[in-house]
This record gives structure tokens, sequence and C-alpha cells, in this order.
């Protein structure tokens, strides 16, 4: 039994990873390859060159297990890493739980969140290219900070669109964006076909935004895109989360994890967490079962379909093996801005179609309610994408309390909700509905035909 007056634990600098973790490496069948939507082949890194700097390219095909974190990378990683995991003592009280629960906290980042662990590679290896300018996309806000804080480190300058329903209810994180040094566009703008394809009230999503960045980066050599998820070398940026906390767990006395837990919407957050521990139960060191909870009214793990589809609302990128609700698929305006994507990371999806790791949905007003006992017990207000990992905890935590069963469960808190206030006012109003994607209208708009003649990536 863990020490029950140790609260926090911590690695010596010294410990912080050296290497990424590539899961490719360990799965029993390789996933399926992105394809160029023109010929059904490959996508090859040639198909990848105008919008990422070859290191990215050959970590996004990699089959290597480990792959070195670079130096100046470290160097910055130090600033917050490695991150805190906490023993969430009084919130197993309140809940009256004999579960040992556990929370990585990834928002004490200069951005808030985990998006930081993969924008400064990015911004570090196009900097090293001598690219002076990134485009990318942002839904709630907290990648479009992160890559505007990393792109300030490496004197790159920085545009980001954010999906429009954001973009209007968070101007906080609007404002530290630009205070990074990034310019922002509401998306859909009226500075891409992409974007004028919709109407300027349009409430955006995550979809239309990577259509918007990508149609930039892909007609200017001069420009690269940089994603915050999805992408195989985003989300083997973020194991650093899952090597720490296995790491740290063994400082803690514990022998391993029985349910880890983590938020998914494009994947990144999940991945980072839930990988290094799919490691270890490929090689049967540790049996943990691993969880990804989506919100009810985007399900895309839940209730998409596995098959072929565009990362992006105008078909821009190369069609990639995934869940997806459809690329012309628009969530409603939930307040987990971070989750309202269509689709799910190639890997993570793979994974899951393979029984490696379970998926739930879970509606919001569940989710807020979670994140209010969380506040009111570890003094930390979780960003509403961290509170479905929350939410799931509490299910988990009430079943353990039911049966006197003991268990380890470690959930991942992606980011702090301090920007996010206005979600949790909205909640505690009584504002909040609980969406169902039936009620969701997709796009009809043919954006193939209307880009014309904009570059197709692959």
């Amino acid at each position: 039994m863990p020490d029950d007056a140790a609260v926090k634990y911590l690695l010596d600098d010294a410990e912080l990873p050296t290497h990424w973790y590539n899961v490719v490496a360990d799965l029993p069948t390789p996933p399926p390859p992105p394809l160029r939507p023109d010929t059904g082949e490959p996508v090859g890194p040639d198909d990848l060159a105008p919008l990422f700097p070859p290191e990215l390219i050959s970590q996004e095909v990699s089959g290597e297990r480990y792959i070195e974190i670079p130096e100046p990378v470290r160097a910055v990683y130090r600033q917050w890493r490695p991150s805190p995991l906490y023993r969430a003592r009084r919130l197993e009280q309140a809940w009256g739980t004999p579960a040992r629960i556990y929370y990585k906290y990834e928002g004490v980042s200069p951005a808030g969140s985990h998006k930081t662990n993969t924008a400064v590679p990015q911004a570090y290896y196009n900097s090293i290219n001598g690219i002076t300018r990134l485009t990318t996309e942002t839904g709630a806000g907290q990648w479009g900070t992160a890559l505007a804080f990393a792109c300030a480190l490496f004197e790159l300058s920085c545009e980001v669109w954010q999906v429009g329903a954001s973009y209007d209810t968070k101007p906080a994180r609007r404002t530290l964006i630009e205070t990074f040094g990034a310019t922002v566009h509401r998306s859909p703008s009226r500075d891409t076909i992409s974007g004028k394809a919709f109407a300027e009230d349009h409430p955006g999503s995550l979809g239309i935004a990577i259509s918007e960045a990508v149609e930039v980066a892909a007609a200017d050599p001069e420009i690269k895109y940089a994603l915050g998820s999805v992408l195989n070398h985003v989300l083997l940026h973020q194991t650093v989360i899952g090597e720490e906390t296995l790491r740290q767990l063994d400082k803690a006395g514990e022998t391993g994890a029985d349910l880890v837990i983590g938020c998914a919407g494009g994947g990144s957050n999940l991945a980072g967490l839930v990988f290094p521990f799919l490691r270890e139960k490929l090689a049967g060191n540790q049996s943990p079962r691993l969880l990804a909870v989506e919100p009810a009214a985007c399900p895309t793990l839940t209730r998409g379909e596995y098959r072929y589809d565009f990362g992006d609302t105008a078909g821009l990128t190369p069609l990639l093996k995934m869940y997806t609700l459809g690329h012309d698929f628009v969530p409603s305006a939930i307040h987990a801005g971070g989750l309202r994507y269509h689709g799910m990371a190639p890997l993570v999806s793979h994974v899951v179609s393979q029984g490696m790791v379970d998926a739930t949905a879970i509606p919001q007003n569940e989710c807020f309610a979670a994140a209010l006992e969380f506040a009111r017990t570890e003094g930390i207000v979780a960003a509403p994408e961290s509170a479905h990992a929350i939410a799931a905890a509490r299910r988990e935590a009430s079943a353990c309390a039911e049966s006197g069963r003991e268990q380890v469960i470690v959930l991942g808190l992606s980011g702090h909700g301090l920007l996010e206030l206005g979600a949790y006012a909205s909640y505690l109003a009584g504002g909040l509905a609980d969406e169902s994607p039936d009620a969701d209208s997709p796009s009809s708009v043919d954006l193939r035909t209307a880009l014309g003649t904009v570059p197709v990536v692959g």
C-alpha cells in the first residue's frame, strides 16, 4: 500500500524522458497507411513535404520503437516537465471509493495543457529547416496557444484559425494566443476559399479550420502547417506523459494501473497517456484496461464508422483510416471545443478496432458535475475536455464502492479550465444541453468543387 503521507510524486530532472515512444513498433498488426485521394495509393514522404519538415515526415512513417528527443526540445520541456502525478485522496473520500485515484496533470505547461509537448518539437524542427511561418487550426484554443508559445521561442510567425464557436465564447483564450505573438482568425474566415464556402456566422468545426490552415500552407512553399493532434508524429511527442506516469507510479509504490483513462477528441492526449501502458500490456508486464472518453455530442469512436475519410472538411488532406462521423459533420457547439472533431487519430482508431483500447461517450452535464466535485476536493478547475476523463473515473469509482473492489485508476488531466470559466458559468446557471449528433446538420457544401485549383496534399 502506498504511503498515505505522500501526496505529490515528481521525477528528478535527470529522469525526464530522453526518447519518445512509437507504439507502431509493438503492434501485432500494422495500422493501415494514409492514401492519396487521387490514386488510392499509400502516401509517401514526398506527398507530405508541402506541409511538414523532413524530421516530422520521418517520424510520421517511422517504425522505430524509440526516437530521441533533441536536447533543445528537452531544454524547453524542463520548464514544466516532468509534470506532476497527484493522488486524489480528497476526491476518493468524497466518492466513498476504495479505488486509489491518480491524475497526471498537464495544466502546468506554459499553455496550460498537454499541447505544448508537441508544439515545441514541431516549432523546433521547422526552425532548423529555415521555415519562418506556420499555420494551424485550434478548437478550444489550447493548441493555438501552445503553438503560439513555441513559435515565439523559435522565432517563427504563427497564424491560427480558431473554430468560430470557440472564438466567440472564449475571448480570453484568443487574447492569450495573441499575447504569445500569433495572429488569430475566426473560422470559417473570409481569407480562404475553404472559409468562404460557409456563412460568416457559421459555428465552424475543426475540419473547416484545418482546411483553411492547410489551404494557406499548401499554396506557399515558404509556409508549413502544424497539427495539434491526429497524426502519428503528434501522438509520438505526447508519449512523454505516459512514460513519466509509469515511473511516477513506481515511485508511489504502485506495481501498475488497473484502469487508465483519457479524454479523446483527435487522440493525442489519450495516446500520450495510454500508449506506454499499452506497450507494458503487450509485453505482459501489466494488464490495465485502457479507456477513451469522448463527448456524447461528437461520439466518433462509439458511433462513427471505421473507414477511410478526409481529415478535414474540404478534402485537402490524405485519406486516413479512422473512426469518423464524416468529414462534413459539424458537431454542436459544446463547451469541450477540443473534442469537436469528426474523426480520430488513425493509430488510436487502429488499437480501438483491435480491442486494445475501449471507448465510451458521456454527455457534458455529467462531465461538468464531476468536474465541480473535482474542483471542490482537489482544488483544480479542469478543462472541459479533461472533465470527460473525470466523469468516467467517477463511474468506475462508484462501481468500486458498490463492490468493495480496490483498483488503481489513472486519469489524464490534460489541462486547466481557468480560461474556460464561461463554460462553468453556463453549467452553474443550468444553461447546458446534452446534445445528440442526430440533431446536427452536416455541411452540404461541395468544397472540393469550390476549391478549384487549391493544392490537395497527397
